[in-house]
């Protein structure tokens, strides 16, 4: 039996990447869905003090927080070691706590505005005064919801 033998040579066909750009966008949405983006930059040192009933919040996206502690050690020289306030990314004082509640509140849709509810973050080590103070403030600004945050205590 003979065989038949083509002499001329065949090239490997070229890639197919016409699906390329489809599996490239997938992954971008698949890390955008899934990647958070860090909100605040913390300026405070913040160790959260242990309960043991916790309720998890429901709505995120309804909270606005306020930071209580010792300033980092980055911002120590400027700002010394006495506890202080951070709103979003500032130092603030007691007083400023009204009118950022109330612009927070004026972002917030219309509907959403009475669920608001404000989250205190405070350093386990932080005086009640100085929670006090800021409980005065949110009164005086109707912003009546109020959260402590806290992480769940292990041993009873």
């Amino acid at each position: 039996m003979a065989k038949i033998r083509r002499n001329d040579k065949r090239e490997m066909p070229a890639l197919n990447t016409s699906s390329l750009p489809d599996i490239i966008f997938m992954l971008l949405f698949f890390f955008m869905s899934v990647t958070s983006m860090k909100e605040v930059t913390y300026k405070v040192q913040i160790q959260n003090p242990q309960a043991t009933e916790l309720t998890k919040m429901e709505k995120k996206s309804l909270v606005r927080y306020i930071y209580v502690g010792t300033p980092r050690p980055e911002f120590r020289k400027d700002f010394g070691s006495e506890t202080r306030i951070q709103l979003d990314d500032a130092f603030a004082d007691t007083k400023e706590i009204g009118e950022y509640i109330i612009n927070e509140r004026s972002a917030m849709k219309e509907q959403e505005q009475g669920l608001m509810t404000v989250s205190i973050k405070a350093d386990k080590e932080t005086r009640m005064g100085v929670i006090a103070d800021i409980k005065q403030e949110l009164r005086r600004a109707y912003a009546l919801k109020i959260n402590y945050a806290a992480t769940q205590r292990t041993n009873y």
